[in-house]
Parts: C-alpha cells; sequence; structure tokens
C-alpha cells in the first residue's frame, strides 16, 4: 500500500474522530433515554419504566478504546499538581467525556496535519507538517482554557448580586439550604447551573459546606471561596449570616468595579500588546502558507535565521513588558 493512501487512511480516520467527538456534545440536560441508560448501566430502575441494556454502540466502542489514554493525561495533570481534563472540561461547562475530547483533538491533528500535507507536499513538506499536528493538537485546549476564564468571569460578576439575593432569602426566615435553592431557581447560568449542583448535592445528603467547597473546586474563583470560608466560620462560631454575605457581596462589588476601571484605562495598552505579538506571527503564518517560496530567502541563509530569531524575542520581551505593566491586582 502506497504511503499516500496510508496518509489518507489515517487523515480520514482522524477527521472522523474530530465529528465524532464534536457530536457527542451532551446538552444540560441530556435526553430522558440517555438517563434512563445510565441508571440501568448500573442496575437501577425507575417504576414504569424498561430497563435499557448497556449501550454498545460505535459512541461507547470508541469511548472505551480511548479511555485508558484520557485517564493517563489525567494522571499527568494530576502529578504536576494542575486540575485534569476532566476538572477543565467541568470547568468550561463543556457537556464532554475525557475520551470524547481526546478524539477531538486527535480529529484537529489529523485535519491540520492532512491540510499542511496537501499544501507543502509529503514526506517534502514533513517539518511543516509536523508543526501544523502540533497546532492542531493544542488548539482544543486553548478553546477550553478560553471558555474557563470566559466562565469564571461571568460567575465573578454575578456573584454580589447573587450574594445579595442569598442575604435577602436568609433574612426572610429561609434556611441557607433553602436560600441555595432559591438563587438557583431565580438566577442565571453560570450561577444558576453551579448553584443548582449544590442543592442537589446536598439532597443527596451532602452539607452545605461540602457544596460550597465543590463549587469553588469547579470554578476555581477567588472571590466565591471567600463566601465558603465565611460560612464555614460562621458555622463554628456563629453570627449574622446575612450581614456577613452583605459585607462580602458589597466587597467584590467593589472589587468588579475597580477591575472594570482599571480594564479600562488599560484597554489601549492590552490591546496594542496583543495586536503587537500576534500580527507578525499571523500575517507570517499565511503569507508562508499562501506563497512559501517568500520565505525561503530567510531559511536557506544562516543571517535570516538568527534575524527570525532576534525578532521572535523581541516580540516575547515586548509582549512580556506590556503584560506586566498592564497586570494590576486587585
Amino acid at each position: 500500500m502506497s504511503i499516500p493512501v496510508v496518509f489518507g487512511l489515517v487523515a480520514f480516520a482522524g477527521i472522523f474522530l474530530l465529528v465524532l467527538g464534536l457530536s457527542q456534545m451532551r446538552r444540560a440536560a441530556g435526553g430522558s433515554e440517555d438517563f434512563q441508560a445510565r441508571l440501568a448501566a448500573y442496575g437501577v430502575t425507575t417504576a414504569g419504566a424498561t430497563t435499557l441494556p448497556p449501550s454498545t454502540g460505535l459512541r461507547d466502542s470508541l469511548n472505551r478504546l480511548f479511555q485508558p489514554a484520557a485517564d493517563r493525561v489525567g494522571r499527568g495533570n494530576a502529578k504536576k499538581g494542575k486540575a485534569s481534563v476532566g476538572e477543565q472540561l467541568q470547568r468550561a461547562d463543556l457537556r464532554l467525556r475525557t475520551s470524547e475530547f481526546l478524539m477531538i483533538q486527535l480529529g484537529t491533528t489529523a485535519l491540520f496535519v492532512l491540510i499542511a500535507a496537501v499544501r507543502f507536499g509529503f514526506p517534502g513538506g514533513l517539518i511543516q507538517t509536523v508543526v501544523a499536528g502540533v497546532i492542531g493538537y493544542l488548539i482544543p485546549g486553548f478553546y477550553v482554557k478560553f471558555r474557563i476564564n470566559q466562565r469564571l468571569k461571568a460567575f465573578n460578576n454575578q456573584l454580589g448580586d447573587t450574594l445579595t439575593l442569598l442575604s435577602n432569602a436568609i433574612k426572610a426566615g429561609y434556611s441557607f439550604a433553602q436560600a441555595i435553592d432559591t438563587v438557583a431557581k431565580n438566577a442565571v447560568p453560570p450561577i444558576a447551573d453551579e448553584f443548582g449542583r449544590a442543592v442537589r448535592e446536598m439532597n443527596l445528603g451532602g452539607s452545605p459546606d461540602e457544596a460550597l467547597s465543590n463549587i469553588t473546586k469547579r470554578i476555581a474563583s477567588a472571590d466565591f471561596d471567600l463566601v465558603a470560608t465565611a460560612y464555614s466560620i460562621h458555622r463554628t462560631v456563629g453570627g449574622n449570616l446575612a450581614e456577613i454575605l452583605d459585607n462580602i457581596a458589597y466587597t467584590i462589588r467593589e472589587r468588579v468595579r475597580i477591575k472594570g476601571e482599571i480594564a479600562t484605562l488599560t484597554a489601549q495598552a492590552r490591546a496594542s500588546g496583543t495586536l503587537i505579538t500576534f500580527l507578525p506571527i499571523v500575517l507570517a503564518a499565511f503569507m508562508y502558507f499562501v506563497t512559501p517560496t517568500y520565505f525561503r530567502p530567510m531559511f536557506d541563509s544562516i543571517v535570516g535565521w538568527i534575524l527570525l530569531v532576534i525578532g521572535g524575542f523581541m516580540i516575547f520581551v515586548g509582549n512580556l513588558i506590556i503584560r506586566r505593566v498592564v497586570a494590576i491586582e486587585v
């Protein structure tokens, strides 16, 4: 079998995994059939429900195939002190299994490798193909980090008003667990989603301390960690919980306001740093992809390589300086 045929089959398999992984994104609640199937997999049946056998379709077969590799990646992150892939997907609110996320990574890798191989040739463009494959593998991870940051920002922006709602519910005579349930029903995502999970955990026998601690682990919000710590201290020494929540809400609102003002004042500097950093890289990648011969004088000469290294180092230093200037802790 010739190399192009083998390469084409591998690329097709990767793209198939990408499409399959994206298609398996489960929405917030999931379908009733999926819920019943998961209950049946654990030997649990509901009244009037037909016991469904565990699914043995293509999706489960592929999940069993890729799950060991995904588990090894998760254990590697745990040894380095980083959040596991499952925790990152949970923080990003992506209803994906770790094996499905690995499928997407392999699929994007194969897709970028295929594009580079078609454009630059294979094996002549081996270096370009390898670089494209690495970029394709990293893109899903960058997207997950982007989702995590956006969700964390939305959570922190809603937290001040949520604490006020929680405090008012306690002043109205609700218990703390009932107040959390009220917030879960009246707030908007992502606050509503996280408090809804906390309510379900408490209904299953968990304590409010554990539920708040789990929210802190899922969101990794320093502001909410303050809330969880304050409630834990209140459970130990007592006090006026509603007043404590009001004070924390005021502090968080002021912090959000100050952060907004700082973001407004440093917007131009941050935009300049982003533009200065990515414009040369994106433009160079585009020009090299469209006309590879444009950069041939740079790659065929030692002086060209030295200039590229110096330019890359100066871009890195410039971005580092701008990031340090606009990094103001509140």
